[in-house]
């Protein structure tokens, strides 16, 4: 007998159709968002604050610098809010039950794909510069085991949220809109410019890497493929996957 996962889902859609809906892109990444704001709530804090992911403090900061002390509430709103409203939209408008086997699939793909992911793109990396470059930054990794975990969570949730849902389909339409582009001009030019800026972020900061051409060329060339890759499996099988190979590259 075939394994329930392998099993067609009896739906207008295959799996790797539906898994890509905002049901269950969206629902899948949900865990990610509980499991980081929980950590973030319960370990301890330095005199200068809680450590949080270099991208959800500037998206924190967009919505501070329009809401003032309640950009705080205002950003959870319009994140939980609106994904709550796309899931919803989504059940009204395809009518077929939610099935668990489906995240069990989604979970599947996203590890072996994390566990891919890094032969991948070091192996380029290594051909392109003749090294293997890309470890964590010196100041992520003396961090505390489970600060570490909530810093790889959250690169999964809020650099793919930041840097793949916002930046790259607002450059794809700048490029279309204003400059008149075609889509594959377009698309091209905002993923390319996407995970430069994806790379480049990553020596912001307190806790950014020494730049260095091994470790730029080594995120760049991730940003190409999880930009790729959101655009062919959705947000949530990106954001676990990003998450999933940050943990392991962060805790191992």
């Amino acid at each position: 007998m075939p394994s329930p996962l392998l099993r067609p889902i009896t739906s207008p859609q295959s799996y790797w159709q539906t898994s890509r809906t905002h049901r269950y892109s969206l629902l899948f990444a949900l865990p990610l968002l509980a499991l980081y704001e929980v950590l973030a709530a319960v370990l301890p804090h330095d005199p200068r604050g809680g450590v949080r992911n270099g991208a959800d403090v500037l998206l924190r900061e967009a919505f501070y610098a329009v809401g003032g002390s309640h950009g705080g509430m205002l950003f959870g709103v319009c994140l939980i809010g609106g994904s709550l409203w796309l899931v919803g939209r989504d059940i009204r408008a395809r009518g077929f039950p939610t099935r668990g086997r489906v995240f069990a699939g989604m979970a599947l793909e996203a590890a072996l794909l994390a566990l891919a992911f890094g032969f991948v793109v070091g192996a380029i990396t290594a051909r392109l510069l003749g090294l293997l470059a890309a470890g964590a930054s010196d100041g992520v990794a003396a961090m505390p085991l489970a600060t570490r975990l909530m810093v790889s969570l959250g690169a999964g949730l809020y650099e793919e949220l930041l840097f793949r849902v916002i930046l790259v389909a607002a450059i794809g339409q700048l490029c279309r809109r204003v400059f008149g582009a075609g889509p594959l001009l377009a698309g091209t030019i905002a993923v390319l410019v996407g995970a430069t800026l994806f790379s480049a972020f990553h020596y912001v900061g307190a806790y950014g890497d020494p730049l260095e051409l091994g470790s730029f060329v080594f995120r760049l060339i991730a940003g190409i493929f999880f930009s790729a890759l959101y655009l062919l499996r959705g947000f949530g099988i990106t954001a676990w996957t990003h998450a999933l190979y940050d943990i392991y590259l962060l805790t191992g």
